[in-house]
């Protein structure tokens, strides 16, 4: 394997050249190589992986982009941002998600998972703006965790979460309440000083539901620190709420031995979530209707493949996958956690990993002596990360070079002092 071969990181020039048709690769859909501005007015996620997902009525849209930036080409704006970011020194903090696209995270002045993020937005007190190119509940996380005065911008609406949008505030009243009918008082605690339930929702969830959680004593976990939160919540509480994603809390649970019989689903479609009065009763963890959609296109088959046609090889997947497909896998664990299995890699090795494609392009790219490849063999990236495109990036930063803020992400004030509980005690959950 030579160590002088070199890897374009870039999922965009991947769909422009099949597009061309000069790759032979397959992609979920042609749409992705347009410009997302083509979709912010129209109902749904957009092209990719959940562009299959309902999206709820009211979700956030983008205004319309000026055309000087849907026009202008990949060099024109890394040259425009660059300068943007230049004149705004320290005054503004840009912060990008694993799952951005290359022309994006490269100009990212960190860049990390939720959790590393989260951390990142605490550390700039000083910066007037954060930008954060990710998607929506995070732009509100970041709100939560900086300063009444610094703004933080979403460089577009668009950029929602079809997960997070799986469980709402009043779906999840509704649970609390149907809970109570089954469980009793739930702010009670029984004779050894534990409560019938402990929430806990997962960093992809809006304000509102971590809203929730904090007024209900519960937490906030990523994927980083998801089994020292449950831990927490065990200490506190016969059983755990999940939500919104049934995946990470399944198989984090069942790696810390909790017996799957004992985590029933809850569908907020039906009465009693769907499942029985007994097994509410018997269950350890109460498990959420959620899923994401990048990670569920990952299948046994697919490691199964893998093996076959590279053996030796060693398959990382993200705790999103379903339990299957992390029970087939050599390892699984957070996108950071990913990223370090392969940096701590001293010899050259074959990796196929379970997650978000940008993220291991760029893991192919940065470790050339590795091989690298992603267990979905369709180009298919996240819909609403990837609707952060460096025009949108241009705008934002040019905007506030003039002055004016634009898609400032604000949390009202009675949703944020509750949330801010939830997500202290999510800092403080060190993962080990």
């Amino acid at each position: 394997m030579s160590l002088l071969r070199s890897i374009d990181p870039s999922v965009d020039h991947a769909l422009q050249a099949i597009i061309a048709g000069t790759s032979l690769d397959p992609t979920c859909t042609t749409d992705l190589a347009v410009g997302p501005w083509d979709f912010d007015s129209r109902p749904g996620y957009g092209p990719g992986s959940s562009m299959g997902d309902v999206i709820p009525v009211g979700a956030p849209r983008q205004g319309e982009l000026p055309a000087a930036y849907r026009e202008a080409g990949e060099g024109e704006l890394d040259a425009r941002i660059r300068a943007a970011k230049q004149t705004l020194g320290d005054r503004v903090v840009v912060l990008g998600h694993f799952y951005q696209r290359e022309e994006v995270v490269r100009h990212a002045d960190y860049v990390g998972d939720s959790f590393q993020l989260a951390n990142a937005a605490l550390e700039h007190p000083d910066a007037e703006a954060i930008v954060f190119c990710g998607v929506h509940f995070m732009a509100e996380t970041a709100d939560l965790l900086s300063g009444p005065d610094q703004a933080v911008v979403l460089p577009n609406l668009a950029a929602g979460c079809s997960m997070a949008d799986m469980a709402d505030i009043d779906q999840v009243e509704d649970c609390w309440e149907q809970l109570a009918e089954v469980l009793g008082p739930l702010e009670e605690p029984d004779a050894d000083g534990l409560l019938p339930v402990i929430p806990v929702t997962y960093m992809n969830s809006s304000a509102a539901i971590k809203g929730f959680v904090g007024r209900h004593g519960g937490i906030v976990c990523t994927s980083s620190n998801a089994a020292t939160v449950l831990e927490w919540a065990f200490a506190r509480g016969r059983r755990v709420l999940f939500f919104p994603d049934q995946h990470l809390g399944r198989n984090t649970a069942k790696a810390m031995g909790v017996p799957l019989e004992r985590m029933p689903m809850w569908n907020p479609r039906r009465p009693l979530g769907g499942s029985r009065v007994d097994e509410l009763r018997d269950g350890r963890v109460i498990l959420w209707h959620g899923f994401c959609s990048v990670h569920r296109r990952f299948t046994v088959d697919q490691i199964e493949q893998a093996r076959a046609e590279h053996p030796g090889v060693r398959v990382i997947v993200h705790p999103e996958c379903p339990v299957e497909v992390v029970d087939a896998a050599d390892e699984a664990g957070s996108t950071d956690y990913i990223r370090r299995a392969i940096a701590a890699a001293t010899e050259p090795s074959t990796f196929a990993i379970g997650t978000e494609i940008n993220l291991v392009r760029r893991l192919a790219a940065e470790h050339p002596q590795h091989e690298i490849f992603c267990l979905d063999p369709v180009v298919c990236p996240c819909s609403t990360m990837y609707r952060i495109h460096p025009g949108y990036l241009a705008w934002v930063l040019e905007e506030l070079v003039a002055g004016r803020v634009q898609n400032r992400i604000r949390v009202a004030d009675d949703v944020a002092q509750p949330a801010r509980v939830a997500l202290e005690r999510m800092l403080a959950a060190r993962p080990r």
